[in-house]
């Protein structure tokens, strides 16, 4: 089992900039994949980015260049840094953990999301 929880999110100007964090706590996997996925009113949940346990990393087309995602492994952490965000980048964002041993709900982790909103 893996908790995760979410801090950093809030009203921001467009343009401007905002950092997400994850802390997770339980059991892991060497192997594992976090990352943060978001949900606008109406929309589907969509991936935002991931991270492997070595670094490797995966960008939606829509961030590419402005977000970048990271982690600590020995603070269990995983950082969402949102630069030249637009109101279209508001959303709830979701802090995700896979244990890369399936992709069925027994493997898959969600912490409880945080609201973001750009104005523009």
């Amino acid at each position: 089992q893996v908790q995760l929880v979410e801090s950093g999110g809030g009203l921001v100007q467009a343009g401007g900039p905002l950092s997400l964090s994850c802390a997770a706590s339980g059991s892991f996997y060497s192997d594992n994949v976090m990352g943060w996925y978001r949900q606008a009113p109406g929309k589907q949940r969509e991936l935002v980015a991931i991270i492997t346990s070595g670094g490797n990393t995966n960008y939606a087309d829509s961030v590419k260049g402005r977000f970048t995602i990271s982690r600590d492994n020995a603070k269990n952490t995983v950082y969402l840094q949102m630069n030249s965000l637009k109101p279209e980048d508001t959303a709830v964002y979701y802090c995700n953990y896979n244990t890369g041993r399936g992709f069925n709900a027994e493997n898959d982790f969600w912490g409880q999301g945080t609201q973001v909103t750009v104005s523009s």
